[in-house]
């Protein structure tokens, strides 16, 4: 299918990279709203907001078949009340603008995507938490979650769809958490972390594009949407599956006690390693979507070119 217009608000990331590479190829144009301007590739360009001021931007959301909101300070940081203050703001701020800009339009986007997080649910090691029986965790970053939800459904948006779509760990090489595990994984420290019995809810950035794609396909589809494989894993086979794929026979394991000490060092909090995110995406499941890479051995292999090695070599037999 070919679309009109994609716009990516805070797109000048490694998911909007993502996002803005996989439209490009399917839609006329596709926008990203950031705060530094960029050279235009092809179809795609840079239109400047500051995420907090109405300007001439917003006229770029009239007529767009997609908004994506991607708006947010990196977590992975200390919980002082300086980087708490603007965790909340870099999401609650952009959203609720977004919302105003989408509210004096005709012609409004089709959908409004939010790109929000799957660490919204509580510590799980007993079940999934899919959207439908999925019980909300406690702690500063669910509060973070809970308030970005609650700011982006409380904007009255009638003539557009809207999904917060609650995000795993995304798998790729440029950036995000996956570089940083394997550079782990290569210096040898890539073994189990804490106990390594947490569970890590994880997508291939592939899947993610694909995923988005395909609710922008789907009209029914509204609400909370889980967005992570089907199968969630330990940390511990996370992590093995790293090493067998990178070829790394072996991997120190970091105990809780060490992790302390290391996330104070590199500023950041243990509850982004320990804490077990088991979800479940029940919405895309139901729906029909059908994952390129379901297992994670099927993702790290993609990433280290094994599966794509295997493929070409199953083609010359």
């Amino acid at each position: 299918m070919k679309y009109g217009k994609i716009v990516l608000a805070g797109g000048n990331g490694y998911l909007g990279g993502v996002l803005a590479k996989h439209f490009s190829n399917l839609a006329d144009e596709v926008i990203i709203l950031a705060r530094k301007p960029q050279a235009e590739t092809g179809n795609i360009k840079t239109l400047l907001w500051d995420g907090k001021t109405m300007g001439e931007w917003a006229n770029s959301l009239n007529g767009a078949d997609l908004l994506v909101n991607l708006c947010g300070k990196n977590v992975n940081c200390r919980y002082t009340k300086k980087n708490k203050k603007e965790i909340f703001d870099s999401r609650l701020i952009p959203t609720r603008l977004l919302g105003e800009a989408i509210n004096d339009m005709g012609n409004p986007p089709r959908l409004w995507i939010n790109i929000t997080s799957a660490t919204i649910y509580r510590h799980a090691e007993d079940r999934p938490q899919d959207e439908f029986t999925g019980e909300i965790g406690t702690g500063f970053s669910i509060e973070v979650c809970k308030a970005w939800e609650k700011s982006f459904f409380g904007t009255e948006t009638p003539q557009t769809r809207k999904i917060a779509l609650r995000m795993g760990i995304v798998l790729g090489l440029k950036d995000g958490a996956f570089p940083r595990l394997l550079n782990l994984v290569k210096l040898g420290m890539g073994g189990k972390q804490g106990n390594g019995e947490q569970y890590m809810s994880w997508i291939h950035e592939e899947d993610a594009a694909r995923s988005i794609e395909w609710l922008l396909n789907h009209p029914e589809i509204k609400g909370t949407v889980n967005c992570t494989a089907p199968n969630a894993v330990k940390n511990n086979l996370f992590m093995r599956s790293i090493r067998k794929a990178f070829g790394r026979n072996f991997g120190l394991p970091t105990p809780a006690w060490l992790l302390a000490i290391g996330a104070k060092i590199i500023g950041t909090e243990t509850e982004l390693i320990l804490k077990s995110r088991w979800v479940k995406p029940a919405v895309l499941v139901n729906s029909g979507f059908e994952f390129k890479y379901g297992e994670v051995k099927e993702a790290v292999e993609a990433l280290s070119g094994k599966r794509l090695a295997l493929g070409d070599k199953e083609k010359r037999l």
